[in-house]
């Protein structure tokens, strides 16, 4: 595509400043140069390229030449070179703030987004511009690594990146929100987020990822992102170490955390007598998440606690003995392990039911 011309406007006084600068051997005076900056400012925000700008700055210097005099070419370079770096200062400076406003357009739009503020439909229309289209289904995948991390960050540019070399764009937004990563898709393409997931935690050093469900409509993509983060929190609470986390596969414990009353009375009323125990309640707790998380296995849990199997079994008689239920019989093992659920989930006994 051929470039535009551009307009003799944006040359106003060039050729006058050359002849006078050539004539006296002055420098450019403050005026000048700022003139020069505005008609800079004023190309950069018509769309001109500065490469065919300072392209016709060197062609209307060559037509406006001064001749007639041997010393002169010293002063006109002088003032060229003046006034294309004064021109290209006023078109950086407006790039700069171009790119300043965009950038807070889009956090603008990604905060309405996430918090689900704004009129959707018109959070609609701004998400085309981003290339979401939020009539269709999204997810919201949410990485946090061992420190916070800014938008314009090594990390976010590397995981954006990698993204980027493999999809394209693909209707996919990266960002960060509150020092974590951030990758909304098309809820059908689920391999970007899972790449996302792989990028991010190589990336993060071992940061974790939490993968919300698709959600379809305006609203779609800050209930994936509400999952994705309640996935994270959950995780923390449960020690769950994995480095990726699907919220569809976790279910179950917003489930069992949605009637906070029903489930501080079950804790209570179920392991509360722990709390009688030389030591505390922990470590017989700790005692029953290692065996629970075995598969009741009672060496392997052993293991895990660095005890003997007899001291484990001790400690499992304790429980018995203590709260009335019997982590070995079928019968009891189902409301224990809810109520150790529970018990993390509301990280009891550290804070108060």
């Amino acid at each position: 595509m051929a470039e535009r011309e551009i307009p003799e406007e944006y040359l106003e006084g060039y050729a006058q400043i050359l002849g006078e600068v050539a004539a006296t051997g002055r420098r450019l005076s403050r005026d000048e140069l700022a003139s020069r900056r505005n008609l800079g400012e004023r190309a950069a925000e018509a769309g001109f390229g500065l490469r065919a700008l300072v392209s016709t700055h060197l062609t209307a210097a060559r037509d406006a030449w001064p001749r007639g005099r041997d010393d002169s070419a010293e002063e006109a370079l002088a003032a060229v070179q003046q006034a294309v770096d004064a021109f290209a200062e006023g078109y950086e400076r407006a790039q700069r703030l171009a790119v300043r406003q965009e950038e807070a357009a889009r956090r603008e739009f990604i905060d309405d987004l996430l918090y689900g503020r704004s009129d959707l439909g018109r959070l609609a229309e701004r998400a085309e511009r981003f290339g979401l289209r939020l009539s269709h289904e999204h997810a919201v995948a949410v990485a946090r690594g061992p420190v916070a991390y800014d938008e314009g960050d090594a990390v976010p540019r590397q995981v954006e990146q990698a993204l980027i070399s493999r999809f394209g764009d693909r209707s996919i937004l990266l960002t960060t929100k509150d020092g974590r990563l951030l990758c909304v898709a098309p809820g059908h393409q689920g391999e970007v987020l899972t790449y996302f997931a792989k990028q991010a935690h190589a990336a993060t050093d071992g940061g974790q990822v939490a993968i919300g469900r698709p959600q379809s409509g305006p609203g779609g993509v800050v209930q994936s992102y509400e999952e994705a983060l309640s996935t994270l929190e959950i995780a923390e609470r449960l020690g769950l170490d994995e480095p990726v986390l699907r919220a569809a596969e976790l279910l179950v414990y917003p489930v069992l955390a949605r009637d906070r009353q029903a489930m501080s009375d079950l804790v209570h009323n179920t392991l509360g007598p722990l709390t009688s125990a030389r030591g505390g309640a922990e470590p017989l707790l700790d005692t029953l998440t290692a065996y629970f998380d075995s598969g009741c296995v009672a060496a392997e849990a052993a293991r895990r606690l660095s005890l003997s199997v007899r001291a484990l079994t001790y400690r499992l008689e304790r429980i018995h003995k203590l709260t009335g239920a019997n982590p070995a019989e079928p019968a009891h093992r189902y409301m224990l392990q809810t109520a150790v659920i529970g018990a993390r989930l509301l990280a009891w006994p550290d804070e108060q039911l």
